[in-house]
């Protein structure tokens, strides 16, 4: 859901009118989310927004304009709700929805299960009369109000109501109490307590009503939660009737005033939903997709494909990316598109600025594996902005009255300023996954434009700067940095740190050049030093270099970190002392050295490939602290003291980040040393005894998402199947393109397509798997039909929903007779 603005709110009575308002969205009565408060407005601006899974059933998405009242209960202005069969009407469409009046008697939700029987007795006269027995079972899903529920229900049949007893605190309540009311018929029947009906007609004219009520204890009287009006002539066909009920909002006549009273609200509702199937229906289209990396060229792939036929790229991105990352094949899969962007490339500058399937799909894994990384790196600063407010205004025209420019920019520049080190010395937290890419992103653009040297970098700063911290920055509730959007004043602060930042990370030449503002330039200029350029070179460096043996003939050895340690002789030679000695130690992304001296003859490399573990050295081992040891193939392993304990971390994380991608590395380690003939840790004697704990992961560096690979391909297949005519279209081209060699068609343009029977071969696979799930979908939907009963819990009478569907399935099926 994006919630952009309310326009138009009715003025408050008070003396200023302005109102202090905040939306909430809910599920039927629910709340699940609350925008923050905008202040003194009434066309207040929210920007806010939410995305949910949608746990339950629900009949409609709600929006509430609540006006804060400091003394008493916040009062709701208006209203808009959608009912759910309605939501696809506006699907992902900017729409401005009028507010509706709040009446507490329309505000209903839940179900009721009732049962109703009406038979015949004789009367000791020898009359004949009819007794309705009505049974009043349970409900599920009634509102909570105030925070309590103690539901009691009403039973009415045109006279005095029958109560079943209070049910407290529970929205879910079991009452199974039963009602009986007397219909007679002859008028010699004459006693004030039954009814007297002259004949059959009129018994049909009558209904039950059953009302739900929750017991206050406030002096305002008993709330209303929703009421259920029953004709009896429906037991004329069978004495008894047994089903679930929505419960309806109480009439109340036409009170509603003019729609346009209240002001109006825009929203933008994205709402999916998808059935999805056993993980075997979808092996033959997942199969086509997990190959896409393979597939030469890439545009032939089914992932290309996709991104070729939706109508926004980002549509595409999200399931790929999420369904790459679920199998572990997101690397492979961005190297390929990402290189294939770049031979299509002309222009180094303009090196992935476009939107295209690369850039979003790249966007949508940062977003994924980066969240972490961002609370590491961004959230304590970002926080300490939202709540200091230092003024930061550097454009003279916008100044407030009593600020100072030089102080204001003063502020600013001390918060890019500690905002650019934390980043730039982040890159240890930089997650794996994220490394890999840059790595393949750099490799790409490397050998592509050999002649620019700094496309290495722009490469990787164009998703690192301008995709991922500036953006973090500019809009932290986005990447859940902060709940809400920030107000107009810090929102102001960040937009300013964020284009200095963008900048500072995109190594452009001219750097002044790019403020369209004079004040910026002026601003920039602090920022102006060979030292800025360099931590930024620096930092991509580390974040774009991999543990892989292949890439060191393209890729010059990138220094990482060099210092003097203490280290322990590892026993290399077969007769020789155990002692320890200082060593100048240095690390690259091809190997850790040690020699005598800086600049001096390693006396050891050890390649990051054979580094299979970097863990802590308990300080028993040797009786030092700030130890820890790098475990090598073998079970060799090197013991190094640091200097003090921030070095040792400093180490340690840095080893295991360039090391975590290498395929043998440890599970299990040993904490401490292996002396005098066994292992101080777990007493074992055997030097080659596998480790007795498990390693630490180093930094939470790689992403454990909670994804469901069957969801994701489910959701693949309802675009592809909604864009199938695009993909028949394609089909035509490469037929066309593969037997017609001369100039293309204007329609024939839109597609990329380097290898027409390649291209046409995926296709064919990928109609073929949609086709296949779309029977499988047909006959669910038609089995599901015919097993289905309206009045189960499930499809409860009232649901709307479930009648559309009864219609289009009786048309599917009237169509196929």
């Amino acid at each position: 859901l994006s919630l952009g603005e309310a326009k138009n709110l009715p003025t408050y009575p008070g003396p200023n009118k302005m109102r202090d308002c905040y939306c909430t969205v809910n599920l039927d009565q629910e709340e699940v989310f609350r925008t923050k408060i905008v202040e003194k407005s009434l066309c207040p601006f929210y920007g806010e927004d939410f995305y949910c899974e949608i746990p339950r059933t629900f009949r409609h998405l709600s929006f509430y304009i609540f006006d804060r009242d400091v003394f008493r209960r916040d009062s709701i202005i208006g209203k808009v709700a959608i009912q759910k069969e309605d939501l696809q009407k506006y699907h992902n469409r900017d729409t401005w929805f009028q507010l509706q009046h709040v009446d507490a008697d329309s505000e209903v939700q839940g179900k009721v299960h009732l049962e109703l029987r009406l038979s015949e007795v004789i009367t000791d006269t020898g009359v004949v009369c009819h007794k309705l027995a009505t049974r009043v079972l349970e409900c599920q899903g009634l509102p909570i109000v105030n925070g309590q529920c103690d539901p009691y229900a009403t039973v009415t049949l045109a006279g005095p109501s029958r109560q079943t007893k209070v049910k407290k605190k529970t929205n879910n309540p079991h009452f199974d109490e039963v009602f009986y009311f007397e219909v007679t018929r002859p008028s010699s029947y004459n006693k004030k307590s039954h009814f007297d009906i002259e004949d059959v007609d009129e018994v049909d004219k009558m209904e039950i009503r059953v009302d739900l009520w929750n017991a206050s204890n406030l002096k305002f009287g008993d709330e209303f939660l929703g009421e259920l009006r029953l004709p009896l002539k429906f037991l004329r066909q069978s004495s008894s009737y047994e089903a679930w009920y929505f419960l309806q909002p109480r009439d109340n006549g036409n009170k509603s005033l003019k729609p346009d009273d209240l002001g109006s609200l825009r929203l933008n509702v994205v709402y999916t939903e998808d059935h999805v199937f056993s993980s075997d229906y979808y092996s033959p289209l997942r199969d086509v997709l997990l190959k896409s990396a393979d597939v030469e060229p890439v545009s032939a792939s089914a992932a290309h494909i996709l991104g070729e036929v939706c109508r926004e790229k980002q549509e595409a991105a999200i399931p790929l990316v999420r369904l790459f990352l679920h199998y572990g094949r997101i690397v492979p899969f961005i190297s390929a598109i990402a290189n294939a962007e770049v031979k299509r490339t002309q222009d180094p500058n303009t090196i992935f600025r476009g939107n295209s399937l690369t850039s979003k799909c790249i966007d949508e894994t940062m977003k994924l594996a980066g969240m972490h990384y961002l609370q590491v790196t961004l959230k304590p600063i970002i926080d300490e902005i939202c709540q200091v407010h230092k003024p930061c205004e550097i454009d003279p025209v916008k100044l407030k009255d009593g600020e100072n420019l030089e102080n204001n920019r003063e502020n600013l520049r001390q918060y890019v300023d500690r905002i650019f080190t934390v980043i730039t010395k982040s890159g240890v937290s930089c997650p794996t996954v994220m490394c890999d890419i840059f790595f393949s992103l750099r490799e790409s653009a490397a050998k592509r434009f050999q002649g620019d040297l700094d496309v290495r970098y722009t490469a990787v700063s164009s998703f690192i700067f301008l995709r991922f911290f500036a953006p973090a920055i500019l809009s932290p509730n986005l990447f859940q940095l902060t709940p809400h959007h920030p107000d107009p004043q810090t929102s102001r602060t960040l937009t300013l740190i964020s284009k200095t930042i963008q900048t500072l990370g995109s190594l452009s030449k001219s750097k002044s050049a790019n403020f369209k503002e004079s004040y910026m330039a002026t601003f920039y200029d602090y920022f102006n030093e060979q030292k800025y350029a360099d931590a930024v070179k620096n930092f991509l460096d580390l974040i774009s270099s991999s543990g892989r043996r292949d890439h060191k003939s393209i890729e010059q050895p990138i220094l990482l970190k060099e210092g003097f340690m203490i280290k322990r002789a590892q026993g290399r030679k077969r007769f020789g002392m155990k002692n320890f000695k200082k060593r100048w130690f240095r690390l690259t992304n091809h190997e850790f050295t040690y020699q005598k001296s800086k600049g001096d003859h390693p006396l050891c490399s050890i390649p990051i490939e054979n580094i299979l573990a970097v863990e802590r050295l308990e300080e028993e081992s040797f009786k030092m602290k700030n130890m820890f040891q790098v475990i090598q193939p073998e079970r060799r392993v090197l013991y190094i003291q640091a200097n003090n304990c921030v070095e040792a971390k400093d180490w340690i994380d840095i080893l295991t980040k360039v090391s975590q991608c290498n395929k043998k590395r440890l599970t299990v380690y040993h904490p401490s040393a292996y002396l005098n003939g066994h292992w101080l840790c777990c007493k074992a004697t055997a030097d080659n005894t596998p480790g007795c704990t498990p390693c630490t992961g180093g930094l939470p560096a790689n992403i454990q998402l909670d994804i469901d690979g069957d969801r994701e391909t489910e959701r693949i297949y309802s675009l592809f199947n909604l864009y199938m005519p695009k993909l028949e279209k394609m089909q035509e081209v490469c037929g066309s393109k593969s037997v017609y060699d001369g100039p293309e068609e204007e329609e024939y343009s839109t597609f990329i397509i380097d290898d027409p029977k390649e291209t046409y071969k995926t296709l064919k696979l990928i109609i073929e798997g949609v086709g296949t799930l779309e029977q499988e979908h047909a006959q669910y939907k038609r089995d599901k039909f015919k097993k289905t009963k309206y009045g189960s819990q499930e499809h409860p009478i009232g649901d709307k929903s479930f009648q559309t569907y009864i219609r289009q399935q009786s048309e599917i099926s009237a169509h196929s007779i």
